[in-house]
């Protein structure tokens, strides 16, 4: 009896196709496209005011699409690619009067996971901290307790603005350790940033280019 082949595994992809951004009555970009495949990164560059904050938050369903379309193949087909993305934007989202254990922990729920938090503490080095309350963090211990939100839910897709802002060396080398392991298990990341975030094999995408 012949044995049909099992149907290849479909490669999990992010593509944009001509996308445009209006904000206050005034276009920020458009026909902006790319693919951004599992285990890769895409790096968005410009000069300020040309987008990139928007393109993310487009992507993470905070911003309406103008024209164009986004897809996400290979993800959960029922979900839209809000619910299979991580959104770090510039605003370290937190509650002051929560302890760390505490914002880490209504995030994971508010998120949908039900896992352990704790060992996201401890890769971002904040567990001697976790009875300590947000208000009394510095700004990068904010933006690493805002990374292990992303590390302690588990999503495909990382949307990071400027993810090194506020960050020392140390941490940022760390970061690029996170993201590299993201990458390695079929990640997918698009960044924006001015300058170098540790991702040696990333592609760019540069808005506002002549």
């Amino acid at each position: 009896m012949a044995h049909r082949a099992s149907e290849p595994a479909v490669v999990m992809e992010l593509q944009a196709e001509g996308l445009a951004c209006n904000r206050g009555g005034r276009e920020v970009f458009r026909n902006v496209s790319f693919k951004v495949a599992a285990g890769e990164a895409l790096i968005v560059t410009g000069r300020n005011g040309t987008g990139k904050s928007s393109l993310l938050r487009m992507i993470a369903g905070l911003v309406r699409i103008a024209a164009g379309r986004l897809t996400l193949t290979g993800g959960v087909a029922d979900a839209a690619i809000a619910e299979q993305a991580h959104y770090l934007g510039h605003q370290d989202a937190m509650k002051a009067s929560l302890t760390v254990a505490e914002n880490l922990q209504f995030w994971t729920k508010f998120l949908g996971s039900r896992g352990d938090f704790s060992p996201a503490l401890e890769l971002l080095g904040l567990a001697p901290l976790a009875d300590l309350p947000a208000a009394y963090l510095s700004a990068g211990q904010r933006r690493r307790l805002s990374i292990a939100r992303i590390v302690a839910v588990t999503r495909p897709v990382w949307l990071l603005d400027e993810p090194t802002s506020a960050l020392d060396t140390p941490s940022q080398t760390r970061l690029s350790e996170i993201m590299r392991g993201h990458l390695a298990e079929g990640g997918i990341i698009v960044a924006a940033a001015h300058g170098a975030i540790g991702l040696d094999r990333a592609r760019e995408l540069k808005l506002g280019a002549a």
